[in-house]
């Protein structure tokens, strides 16, 4: 099945990855075999309060300064990508430390919760110059089962929660206090693999 998308979605253009997640590149690799990474060194700069239209805004940053950097060599196509974790409308980044990743499980505990992931999709021409872009969002529902306080003192020991938007990775250790999820999966990861692997193909 993987070969078969593969094949597909073999484009022309090289394909650069504007993020250094490892969980990014591996969900990558179910689309494309071979892609270079980039890590994008720009400042962030956030203008909406809205979830979803602040992943597409930080995704299209993110490849945007991968694409001026020059570090791009000849035509290619830039993904971009950022995800949020938000709560009754409060977004959650990752935590600065175990008090703010304490407070986020909290919050989490025994709700459901959004997480919306920004793809953008840059085109450059063999001068490095933007020739197409696009960008999406995916949003998945997860919900989190009743945390005890010894539960959630117990995660903040391991090293997971500190690099994961809202404190949390579904495809850790955490991955036992989901009931359920509503959406993609890859999503909550960091990619929405279906929807990305769509939009390559229409590129």
């Amino acid at each position: 099945m993987k070969d078969n998308i593969r094949k597909q979605c073999k484009l022309k253009l090289p394909v650069v990855l504007a993020s250094g997640s490892p969980r990014r590149k591996e969900l990558l690799r179910m689309i494309f075999e071979e892609f270079e990474t980039i890590v994008s060194d720009c400042e962030e700069v956030v203008t909406s309060r809205v979830p979803e239209m602040v992943t597409e805004e930080l995704a299209r940053q993110k490849a945007e300064a991968v694409a001026e950097s020059g570090r791009v060599k000849g035509a290619a196509v830039v993904i971009g990508a950022d995800t949020v974790v938000s709560i009754n409308g409060e977004i959650l980044g990752k935590p600065h430390d175990r008090n703010e990743a304490h407070r986020m499980l909290h919050k989490l505990s025994g709700k459901s919760h959004k997480v919306s992931t920004g793809v953008a999709l840059l085109q450059l021409n063999e001068e490095g110059g933007i020739v197409n872009i696009r960008s999406f969002s995916e949003t998945t529902l997860v919900k989190v089962a009743e945390l005890t306080e010894e539960e959630i003192s117990a995660y903040l020991d391991t090293d997971e929660p500190y690099d994961k938007a809202g404190a949390y990775g579904i495809q850790g250790l955490f991955g036992k206090y989901i009931e359920g999820i509503e959406g993609d999966y890859n999503n909550v990861v960091g990619l929405p693999v279906h929807r990305l692997y769509v939009e390559m193909r229409n590129l």
